[in-house]
């Protein structure tokens, strides 16, 4: 029996122009996982995950490392219950 919960993570550093959200996207997909990738506007980047918990965590420790180019200082992380209304992975604002 799989556990299909949620994560949510607000990556800070250098994450913005550095083609962190393209990169999580790509490896969202990869992983099978639903859910959205967008820019705040203090310069982080909030991802919103659904899948295997599994996955998630896989997804989580990419999401440290970041594509080359970006400097991943802190990740804020919550673990929520799946809503199930996402049917891709998509990058928004």
């Amino acid at each position: 029996m799989s556990e299909m919960t949620a994560l949510h993570v607000v990556v800070y550093g250098r994450v913005q122009g550095v083609y962190y959200r393209m990169f999580t996207q790509r490896q969202a997909v990869r992983l099978g996982l639903q859910g959205y990738v967008r820019n705040l506007p203090d310069r982080s980047v909030e991802v919103h995950a659904e899948g295997e918990r599994k996955q998630l965590e896989q997804l989580l420790e990419i999401l440290q490392k970041g594509p080359p180019g970006a400097r991943v200082d802190t990740l804020k992380t919550s673990w929520l219950e799946c809503t199930g209304k996402y049917r891709d992975f998509s990058v928004t604002g």
